[in-house]
């Protein structure tokens, strides 16, 4: 968004011609889903809480769950007004109430894709180097409503090997959940679990934890040093998951908001970067149609 469309929305108000967002908004509120600790998700998000309460003349709100699902379930009841979902997340919301959401943009990557990939990964001293070495091991997952985190790995592991399965105990000593993308990172590299899954754009270089996603920001945070990790397996292209916005929000402020997320790159790259969870072009819009494909995967797996 030009930052000029922030200020006119400020700039009327202060004439005395209350704003749409202070007629029809008291406040908004957006949701970060897990992937990090709560307090670097809220830092990383509070510039467009800023932005956000600039152009809509409200207080902005942030709210970090401590897993995905508080999220969802925010949205649903109407407590959340925006956020950037995962596709399987978007999926989860759809199946419990098509009407509850819309998704409005997409992460870009460097290369004009949008698109990222599951992740699997071990410690490089583990003499783990592929899932065929994972037999007998434990491995960890994030969260049951994760993408990358759960529900394609889930699909995608059991078909790349012979008598791979999911069911703890079978292939795998154990199958966990950590809790989210840094708990899986953090847990692999303390070799409190041999392997785990999480997500990244697979672009750039494997020492920067890639270009964006879970490995660049556990990298930027000074969790983990890509040098003692290798990747272990690697899913096909999934495709990244939508800001979404309420449905019932009034139109201008959709309007706003989605204006504002798909020009923050361009208004304040460093914004971006943290939002996006990386090096990015932004966002671009984005319809349910590019997720039609991951909600049968997760009605299929998981029901709803």
């Amino acid at each position: 968004m030009k930052k000029t469309l922030a200020l006119a929305l400020v700039a009327t108000t202060a004439l005395g011609t209350t704003a749409f967002a202070q007629e029809e908004i008291s406040e908004f509120r957006i949701g970060i889903l897990g992937g990090e600790n709560a307090q670097d998700r809220m830092n990383s998000y509070q510039c467009l809480a800023d932005y956000t309460t600039e152009a809509l003349g409200v207080e902005t709100k942030l709210f970090a769950p401590a897993d995905y699902n508080g999220v969802i379930q925010g949205l649903l009841g109407g407590t959340i007004d925006m956020a950037w979902l995962g596709a399987s997340a978007y999926a989860a919301t759809f199946l419990q109430d098509p009407e509850v959401v819309e998704p409005v943009l997409i992460k870009v990557n460097l290369d004009g894709s949008v698109g990222y990939h599951s992740i699997g990964f071990a410690r490089a001293d583990s003499d783990i180097a592929s899932l065929e070495d994972m037999e007998g091991k434990v491995f960890g997952f994030g969260d049951p409503n994760s993408t990358s985190g759960y529900l394609i790995p889930s699909i995608e592991i059991p078909k790349a090997g012979d008598g791979i399965t999911m069911e703890p105990g079978d292939y795998f000593q154990d199958v966990v959940f950590t809790g989210g993308h840094e708990q899986t990172i953090v847990a692999v590299a303390n070799g409190d679990i041999d392997g785990g899954v999480t997500w990244a754009d697979g672009q750039g270089n494997w020492e920067d934890g890639y270009n964006s996603g879970a490995l660049r920001k556990a990298v930027d945070a000074g969790l983990v040093d890509m040098n003692n990790l290798v990747e272990i397996w690697k899913s096909n292209v999934i495709p990244e998951g939508p800001v979404v916005l309420r449905s019932a929000l009034p139109e201008e402020v959709k309007t706003t908001m989605t204006e504002l997320v798909d020009g923050l790159y361009d208004q304040d790259p460093d914004c971006a970067y943290g939002v996006a969870a990386g090096d990015t072009l932004g966002f671009q819009p984005v319809t349910h149609e590019m997720y039609e494909s991951i909600i049968a995967a997760r009605q299929s797996v998981i029901g709803n």
